[in-house]
């Protein structure tokens, strides 16, 4: 993949908001299916040596993912998302919430928003993540979401190359 593809990070407190863009190459329906499947989402979404596991997911408008990310020792820590808006092939949004082993979500979550597009062969992908709370964020940030996000965001470029 080449090293000249977009990658930012931006952390704003102020408005408890992450906000990430990351170029991909490779064609939009790759990009899509990538974010949009079950069984592509469990191969990239966990930084190694973490792996996920998807007990289950409906992809449509008030659908779920319920998912684990399984740390090495076997340790779960589960995360339940709600589908809240999908126009296929161009954007969705889901409500994310840590939660417990029998889907109990934990009081405050965020609201992501993903945006696709295409242009020459390279699919830029545009996240808004809002959290309901400072303390969430702050939350996500030390347990080392940005490192987290670009080492899972490195397996799915070794993923792309493979779907091609």
């Amino acid at each position: 993949m080449s090293n000249n593809l977009l990658f930012d990070f931006t952390v704003d407190k102020a408005a408890k908001t992450v906000v990430i863009t990351r170029e991909f190459a490779a064609e939009l329906p790759l990009v899509w299916d990538a974010f949009t499947k079950q069984e592509l989402l469990d191969q990239w979404v966990a930084p190694a040596p973490f792996k996920s596991k998807t007990k289950y997911m409906n992809f449509e408008v008030g659908g779920k993912r319920f998912y684990a990310m399984i740390s090495p020792d076997g340790q779960e820590g589960w995360i339940l998302q709600t589908y809240t808006s999908i126009t296929p092939k161009t954007n969705f949004k889901l409500y994310n919430a840590f939660a417990d082993k029998d889907e109990n979500p934990a009081p405050t979550g965020s609201d992501w928003d993903y945006t696709f597009s295409e242009r020459d062969g390279i699919t830029t992908v545009h996240i808004t993540i809002y959290n309901d709370s400072l303390e969430r964020m702050e939350r996500m940030i030390e347990m080392g979401f940005k490192e987290g996000y670009a080492a899972s965001i490195s397996n799915l470029e070794k993923l792309l190359t493979t779907m091609k």
